[in-house]
């Protein structure tokens, strides 16, 4: 691979002009692609085969006014004080301002609470309920601003108007001031590195060319496929930290290399031969992660794998091409100006590693009290793992000051914290040789079971087979006692049907996030061992070696556990939540542990890539173990810690992102990415790989000649580079 690489290094180097061209058409034909596509994103979170979409299913097809029937807005209503919603002066206020909707001529239907009854115990709570004639997804601006205004006026009026429902008014941002800040950060942090402005823009560039390029791919696929807006951000979010990353890690070779005197363009070249080697590796490794997590069998978690996997793929092939033609173009200019002297050009290849940094000598000084001391942070900030508890985000967990939290609040005041996640039960008595009466029974049971607020009558289909019931817990939908409600009537459901012949099939919000949580937890443990072996396996191709890639899992699965530990800390623990800026604490998103262990699988291996890939290049020469971890920190490490500083600052400039799901992603990863980059890789590795000493190289000889050689380090270049200098 690393001759590959070197040759189009070279290529790309001397084509200079040509690459940056044709990267910049492919940019400008994506965004007319996008122009002239448009965007279709789709906000499904089910999961098919679970028993509440089973349910779900079931009262589509039994029932007129199910999930398919037409989106429906709530105006919420809260009478002045000193009065109720019936008093003469509030009840023609409300009449008024309901007498505005029918201008709409996209209102199916208007359900005033006077009509149906919707007005809470104490007569100051009410909501009014507004049909479409067409899907949630599909009510127009228009129509939502109109309601928007209704609701103006009823406040100027002195009655206190919110607006809930079906149809969403708030939408997740596509790109704005997380990336910028997270660019503005990188770049401060690539100037400190480099010392020159010139060089630290050359990443920033080739990120944001390969990033454009990856989300307009992406917003063009959304006209075909099942794609979310959280797709796009948490590829966003990915790509533009890998994207600079990589060519951090290309250029930095690079200036070294010209500091030891190498010619600019067979420095190009033998930078993308070796450190390109480590970037496609990483990269791949990271495709495959994402790629992975299509196993799970969950299409919403699929979709967006497969989105971050393309433009992972996108700014990894700008890397190894754009980044070696803008070297090309810059020449001497990038040459450090803190010039290293060597004796001969000939050091390049057989250089001296006894050299070595304070933290390398302090770190393979005291390496079984390091190694003990990381073993017990780990521990430490794992812990809260214990009591995670799983689920989907709510609008209770949205800032006070969006739409959807008013109206979630308002609601709770006036009809209890089970008015935002009511249960529904469709009950199925075709079997029963008298339904009608079977499922009166059936509705006495339901609602002497424990935490049920209210359940309202059997509601019959039209060939009275089947029956709908809406059960209303007395606490919120991410409540513990509301999931184990659901788990209570689904229990009861099975001795029902053996008494009553009448099944009992549970859905609605609370419902699906529990299915959607136990599936994802099934799926955790296969997903994480199929990672595990394809670690195993691939960095022993890699590294030659038995123990180094048992090494490198462990540390994974250390990094794994601690930031799902200090997660359930933060976002569900609610420590710091005003810090971070987070509304409130509430339960980790049920994907959270799946997502988080491929994301972070890939990310770890590819701190581990450029870390020990460079203690095998230096072994493989010097045969000195603890030389070669000394020359890694040396020279590897301060790249690493670069490469790590400015990852976290882009997952963490996600914390300041609206939408709740890529706040606690952003959090989570950043968390993740600093612990597993300077307490596993930069400090546990070394101490590890100074106990294990030449035995860490250790493959048995058969084992050897089995294995491919894919040549990370760039050995099946070296003659040639040698050739060339001389």
């Amino acid at each position: 691979m690393a001759k590959y690489l070197y040759k189009l290094g070279s290529w790309a180097s001397r084509k200079r002009r040509q690459v940056l061209f044709g990267w910049i058409v492919i940019l400008i034909v994506a965004a007319i692609g996008v122009g002239s596509a448009g965007i279709t994103f789709k906000n499904d979170m089910s999961i098919p085969g679970t028993k509440a979409e089973k349910a779900m299913d079931v009262m589509n097809k039994e029932f007129s006014h199910g999930e398919d029937s037409g989106g429906q807005i709530k105006l919420i209503f809260k009478a002045p004080e000193g009065k109720t919603l019936e008093s003469p002066s509030t009840h023609k206020k409300i009449q008024d301002i309901l007498d505005l909707v029918p201008e709409d001529k996209a209102v199916e239907s208007i359900a005033s609470p006077y009509q149906t009854g919707t007005i809470s115990k104490n007569k100051e709570i009410g909501y009014a309920t507004i049909t479409y004639k067409v899907s949630a997804d599909d009510v127009t601006d228009a129509s939502k601003n109109k309601i928007k205004d209704i609701a103006k006026l009823a406040k100027k009026s002195g009655i206190q108007t919110e607006i809930g429902g079906t149809v969403a008014f708030s939408h997740v941002k596509i790109g704005g001031a997380s990336e910028l800040v997270g660019i503005i950060i990188a770049f401060g942090i690539l100037v400190f590195t480099f010392a020159s402005f010139l060089t630290a823009g050359i990443p920033i560039i080739t990120a944001i060319i390969g990033l454009g390029i990856g989300a307009m791919g992406i917003l063009i696929s959304s006209n075909f496929f099942s794609v979310q807006a959280t797709s796009l951000s948490l590829a966003t979010m990915i790509g533009l930290a890998v994207g600079i990353d990589y060519a951090l890690f290309i250029i930095s070779r690079h200036r070294q290399q010209l500091a030891q005197g190498l010619d600019v363009r067979e420095s190009i070249a033998l930078a993308t031969g070796t450190a390109g080697s480590a970037v496609v590796f990483a990269g791949l490794t990271v495709i495959v992660a994402l790629c992975g997590l299509s196993v799970v069998g969950i299409p919403f978690l699929t979709s967006m794998g497969l989105s971050a996997a393309f433009s992972v793929l996108v700014v990894m092939l700008v890397s190894i091409t754009l980044v070696p033609a803008l070297l090309g173009m810059f020449g001497h200019r990038l040459i450090p100006k803190r010039k290293k002297h060597l004796t001969s050009n000939k050091s390049l290849i057989n250089k001296k590693t006894n050299e070595s940094n304070r933290w390398g000598r302090f770190v393979t000084r005291y390496p079984v009290l390091i190694v003990l001391v990381c073993l017990i942070v780990t521990a430490i900030i794992s812990s809260p793992v214990l009591h995670m508890e799983l689920g989907l985000p709510d609008n209770g967990m949205k800032s006070k000051e969006t739409i959807e939290r008013r109206a979630y609040d308002l609601m709770a005041e006036g009809f209890g914290a089970g008015i935002n996640g009511p249960l529904v039960v469709v009950l199925d008595g075709s079997k029963s040789a008298d339904p009608q009466s079977a499922f009166a029974k059936v509705e006495k049971e339901l609602s002497e079971l424990p935490n049920v607020s209210s359940i309202t009558p059997p509601s019959p289909n039209q060939s009275g087979e089947f029956a709908m019931v809406t059960v209303l817990p007395k606490t919120g939908p991410n409540d513990s006692k509301t999931k184990d409600l659901v788990t209570n009537i689904r229990e009861q459901g099975e001795k029902i049907n053996k008494d009553e012949k009448v099944k009992l099939m549970v859905t609605g919000s609370t419902a699906v996030n529990i299915d959607i949580s136990d599936k994802l937890s099934e799926a955790l443990p296969q997903f994480a061992a199929l990672i595990v072996i394809f670690a195993l396996l691939l960095l022993m191709v890699v590294f030659r070696s038995i123990l180094v890639p048992i090494k490198a899992v462990l540390g994974f699965l250390m990094t794994l556990i601690a930031t799902l530990g200090f997660s359930v800390f933060v976002l569900q623990d609610g420590h710091f939540i005003d810090f971070f800026g987070i509304p409130e604490a509430g339960p980790l998103l049920n994907f959270m542990p799946v997502l988080t262990t491929g994301i972070l699988f890939g990310l770890a291996m590819d701190y581990e890539v450029f870390l020990v890939s460079r203690m095998r290049e230096d072994y493989t020469h010097l045969k000195d173990a603890k030389k070669s971890i000394l020359s890694s920190l040396k020279h590897s490490g301060p790249v690493v810690t670069a490469a790590g500083l400015i990852m976290v600052s882009v997952f963490a400039s996600f914390i300041f992102a609206e939408d709740a799901t890529m706040k606690a992603t952003g959090l989570s990863m950043a968390f993740g990415v600093l612990f597993d980059a300077f307490i596993v890789r930069m400090t546990l590795v070394p101490a590890v790989m100074t106990l294990l000493g030449k035995s860490a190289w250790y493959l048995p000889k058969w084992l050897d000649r089995s294995l491919p050689n894919i040549d990370v380090e760039g050995e099946s270049i070296k003659n040639i580079a040698e050739d060339n200098i001389k």
